[in-house]
């Protein structure tokens, strides 16, 4: 089964297809859109031992001449040094305006290689094919592409939109099973924000998406996708509504970048992100606790982290996050539940108010 649907974005329209076994057809997926022969896939070194064969083989039968970036796993990889990597490699295998560059990982990758497509002569086409469920269920799609700052998470980068995004599910099985559980945390944190019939699949169907069931992953995934579609269709360039995918991320990525993106995988700090957003939201009295108690336990459940590390104070974190690029204007816009499937974006919390809820999250 294979689920297909359409980020709608005017000229930039492209498909998203979900199922199992789409990786050895990966050629026959790009054959249609591809202006020219020539591509550079960019994967990880676990990925290029994993997969990358399977896909190397399906490009050279549909007629591609295919080079290949193998990039150090890790966050630590978002940076300018592996960025130059690819463009160097670009430049070596004289890909021009009408080859495409191909993102065969996780997030990290897509990221990366995604915002090396953005600006190698003004703009490439990129295909995403992500393999870890963080990737599938977000970041793949909607266009953000960038690299880290020391300062920061994602202050480098550009939106531009792929051509394609190729999910097969097969690929989560050698997934280690911690990535998995921080990769549920975006399809959660989607149920949170505009889905609760979502929120509630997970919340009833846990242990068969953690033992992989086939069905259950597409449907799960193309679900979370296809809010994420609808999400990037009305607001591709996060001026107003894409803004609500932040929902947690502001704290973790002030924690991830307190720990230089070393101690937590993205999806655990969004976890304790979210956590404590849900913390705030009570005690502005916006956010019930029978509904912040209901996030908790299934986060719980799911084996995600809750609280800050001890050794962090709530007032260096709270120093951190002004730093995050989702500030305006000196105001920080915070994204904060209502109840599970609603959210609002808030600019007027106080410092106080923040690092309050803080440090209840030890």
């Amino acid at each position: 089964m294979i689920k297909t649907l359409h980020v709608e974005l005017n000229e930039n329209r492209y498909p998203l297809f979900v199922g199992a076994g789409i990786l050895n057809r990966i050629g026959e997926y790009l054959k249609p859109c591809a202006k020219s022969t020539k591509a550079l896939l960019v994967t990880d070194t676990f990925v290029n031992h994993c997969y990358a064969p399977v896909v190397m083989e399906s490009l050279k039968e549909a007629g591609f001449n295919v080079a290949i970036v193998d990039i150090p796993v890790g966050e630590e990889s978002k940076s300018l040094e592996q960025f130059a990597r690819i463009q160097d490699s670009l430049v070596e295998n004289q890909l021009d305006r009408g080859s495409t560059l191909i993102a065969l990982g996780g997030g990290v990758i897509g990221d990366l290689a995604g915002f090396a497509a953005a600006v190698y002569m003004r703009g490439i086409a990129y295909v995403q094919i992500p393999t870890t469920l963080q990737a599938q269920v977000d970041a793949s799609v909607g266009g953000k592409t960038a690299i880290n700052h020391p300062k920061g998470k994602n202050l480098i980068g550009a939106f531009h939109q792929p051509k394609l995004v190729l999910i097969d599910i097969e690929t989560l099985k050698t997934l280690p099973h911690q990535d998995l559980r921080a990769g549920l945390i975006e399809v959660i944190k989607m149920g949170v924000i505009r889905d609760e019939p979502l929120f509630e699949m997970v919340e009833e169907n846990l242990d068969a998406i953690l033992n992989l069931d086939v069905e259950m992953l597409i449907e799960m995934i193309a679900r979370a996708c296809a809010n994420k579609a609808d999400i990037v269709a009305k607001d591709e360039k996060e001026s107003g509504l894409r803004m609500v995918l932040n929902y947690g991320h502001t704290f973790g990525h002030a924690l991830e970048a307190l720990t230089h993106y070393k101690k937590y995988r993205h999806g655990e700090a969004v976890s304790i992100g979210m956590n404590c957003a849900a913390k705030l939201a009570v005690n502005l009295e916006m956010f019930s606790e029978t509904d912040f108690e209901r996030q908790r336990a299934l986060l719980n459940r799911a084996k995600l982290p809750l609280t800050f590390p001890s050794n962090l104070s709530a007032e260096a974190i709270c120093d951190a996050m002004s730093l995050d690029k989702k500030a305006l204007g000196g105001k920080l816009r915070l994204i904060l539940p209502t109840r599970i499937g609603e959210v609002v974006i808030r600019d007027d919390v106080t410092d106080t108010q923040i690092v309050q809820a803080i440090s209840e999250c030890y």
